[in-house]
């Protein structure tokens, strides 16, 4: 934004035809009226003025509609607004107002000076004030013609004045005929610009409210200044309308132009106010719930809250007996919400179902689906009623947002991917998103809470979960504490020659002197659905441990997912221990070489003489490494640390087309 300075240049350099508000745009304006506006501001009761000018204005409007139109309102039927008790006129004030508007000529241009000179009187007064005050000179000056119109024929004094007022000229019945739709035009104006006053006066009130939580409130506050010229710019035009249909001399001034243009802000002032309200609702919303997740309540209560709009039945459909129930069945209970898309897939589904076949039979325990939906349509009630079919737990059939889905997104990070949320009977969050500690664990994690988390991150080692978990044969070496093999890549070349040297290498006439076993597997000539299994759980692995510190197992997760799209990588292990793992090539010449190793492997042991020579070969390669990460729901670490060289990582974004056999695309 120009300074003051700056605008009141350009304020002197504009030409007479810049003076003409129909031509200005609203940046134009905005840089005019703010070389009048001074930031230290007079303080007065700005709200009991306003309460006087709309009791003012209502009265002589609706005296207007009955003189002119020949309505049959009653002003008795009105009910006026109280002011304070000690409020003070600044009558001084409005008496200069009005003098700057009074028996000014028609035209755009005088109307604008007009409204300067007044914005320059009223420097001192915030921007609602300065409207409000304008308005309340010109409610003096309507409010006593009307007055005068209504009292004249029973009150000397009244009939007096109104001959001063020249207020015959426009009520004697000839008057009203030739000027009826002019008065009828230029009284609609005036209920038209105090509404637009009362919803600046309203949308000021507001300002009290943080726009971080309220982001509509910071344009809508920005257009204030130019709302509010033209409400006054229009006050200033009644005003000279007022003097031509009293005196008929000079130019006739036209209000159809300042009626539109006030029409279209009283409509965006309406829309402006509700998005504030429905944001400040939605902000207070937000506020409560995350105090019922702090504060320990009743499990139901927090349900009901996060999920229901006010209106919507509080009922779920119990999937085991295919009926509705209340959601009084999840009182006092241990509560795990699965919140998906409608996009959840019949894998993600069996995650949870060892967890409801342990649970079934207690009752301390429930599952609640929530589906997210932005927009129902029929074709996702259809997708709703198959994914509700296979799902044996309750599930919530609300057919619109649910009333907590802001939270969900932004204090639970949901990103669209299945996650499941632990709540104890007191509402209290046990675990944000235990979707991957149940994938990986199963029920050796249960109830998969934070502290069932680290308990399985020291008593289980990842491997065995992972892959012994999924498959007859490593589960049996597993617990046979054979050394293990485990290799895999995208290189189908490079599979084929791994194959062939690491079968040499393992039958190898030193290892078995020394009585050691290795098995091999390689994961690529499993079939499609335990290789997805093995990458979806390498990945829930490094979602589990994002957040613990950096320790060696974490690094390996780490370094495991950086290898998902390489041409090949293997993990040397003994049982479930991980002992290492490295990129295809590194491996690869490293058993290779065994000749090289093979004296220092009967002198030091098979292990070290493994990893020393892989680290040697290890230290003569650079390789860059690359995480490809999920858009999983929970929140990710801001940073992290290369599992090779320990430097914190550099953030790319990556777009991969949901189409098994499409590549991704890359952003750099």
């Amino acid at each position: 934004m120009a300074t003051k300075h700056s605008l009141k240049s350009l304020f002197h350099r504009s030409s007479e035809s810049d003076h003409n508000p129909l031509n200005m745009s609203d940046e134009q304006i905005l840089e005019q009226i703010y070389s009048t506006h001074v930031h230290s501001h007079t303080k007065f009761d700005v709200d009991s003025l306003f309460v006087l000018v709309e009791n003012t204005l209502r009265r002589s409007t609706l005296i207007v509609d009955n003189v002119v139109q020949g309505s049959k309102s009653s002003l008795e039927q009105l009910e006026d607004k109280i002011p304070q008790a000690n409020f003070n006129s600044p009558l001084c004030t409005l008496k200069q107002i009005s003098s700057e508007m009074s028996c000014k000529p028609a035209g755009e241009e005088i109307a604008h000076k007009t409204t300067m000179a007044i914005l320059v009187k009223l420097a001192n007064y915030e921007w609602d004030a300065k409207a409000v005050l304008t308005l309340a000179a010109f409610a003096m000056e309507y409010g006593e013609f009307w007055l005068l119109a209504q009292h004249q024929p029973t009150d000397p004094i009244a009939k007096s004045v109104a001959f001063l007022r020249r207020v015959p000229e426009l009520t004697r019945p000839a008057a009203l005929q030739k000027h009826r739709q002019a008065i009828i035009e230029l009284n609609n104006l005036v209920k038209t610009t105090l509404l637009v006053i009362e919803l600046i006066f309203e949308l000021e009130k507001l300002t009290t409210f943080d726009t971080k939580d309220v982001p509509a409130l910071l344009p809508a506050i920005e257009q204030i200044p130019v709302d509010v010229y033209w409400a006054i710019i229009t006050i200033v035009a009644i005003e000279t309308k007022i003097d031509y249909l009293t005196t008929e001399t000079g130019n006739k001034q036209d209000l159809s132009h300042y009626g539109q243009k006030i029409n279209i802000i009283l409509s965006k002032l309406r829309k402006q106010i509700m998005l504030c309200r429905q944001q400040i609702e939605e902000a207070e919303y937000h506020h409560r719930l995350r105090k019922f997740f702090q504060t320990p309540t009743e499990i139901m209560e927090v349900f009901k809250f996060l999920v229901f709009s006010k209106d919507a039945p509080h009922q779920l459909f119990d999937g085991a007996t295919k009926t509705t129930v209340e959601i009084t069945e999840l009182k006092k209970k241990n509560v795990y919400l699965l919140i998906s898309t409608l996009e959840i897939t019949d894998e993600e589904i069996s995650v949870l179902r060892p967890v409801y076949e342990y649970i079934k039979t207690n009752d301390q325990y429930k599952i609640v689906w929530i589906p997210i939906v932005e927009e129902w349509t029929e074709k996702l009630h259809k997708r709703f009623e198959v994914l509700k079919s296979k799902m044996p737990w309750y599930v919530v059939q609300h057919f619109g947002v649910i009333a907590g889905y802001k939270y969900i997104k932004e204090e639970w990070h949901f990103k669209k991917k299945p996650m499941v949320v632990v709540l104890n009977p007191q509402g209290k969050v046990q675990h944000a998103n235990a979707f991957h500690l149940i994938h990986v664990y199963g029920m050796k994690a249960f109830p998969f809470t934070i502290a069932d988390q680290e308990r399985i991150d020291r008593e289980i080692h990842w491997i065995g979960s992972v892959v012994g978990d999924t498959h007859p044969h490593v589960s049996t070496w597993i617990r046979e504490q054979k050394y293990i093999l485990i290799y895999g890549g995208s290189d189908k070349e490079w599979i084929q020659q791994f194959t062939k040297y690491a079968t040499n290498f393992a039958n190898d006439g030193a290892l078995k002197e020394a009585n050691i076993q290795i098995e091999l597997f390689c994961v690529e000539k499993e079939d499609k659905n335990f290789l997805r299994r093995f990458w979806s759980g390498i990945e829930s692995l490094f979602v589990t441990k994002a957040h613990n510190t950096v320790d060696a197992v974490t690094q390996e997760v780490q370094r495991m997912l950086s290898y998902k799209n390489e041409t090949g990588w293997a993990v040397l292990c003994k049982g479930s221990s991980v002992l290492m793992s490295g990129h295809g090539s590194t491996v690869l010449k490293t058993v290779s070489e065994f000749d090289k190793w093979k004296e220092a492997m009967l002198k030091k042991g098979f292990e070290p003489s493994f990893k020393e020579h892989h680290e040697r070969i290890v230290r003569t390669t650079h390789r860059c490494v690359h995480l490809e990460i999920p858009n999983i729901a929970g929140k990710m670490p801001e940073t992290i640390k290369c599992p090779e060289c320990g430097r914190t990582m550099e953030i790319f974004i990556s777009y991969k087309c949901c189409h098994t056999d499409s590549t991704s695309i890359a952003i750099h």
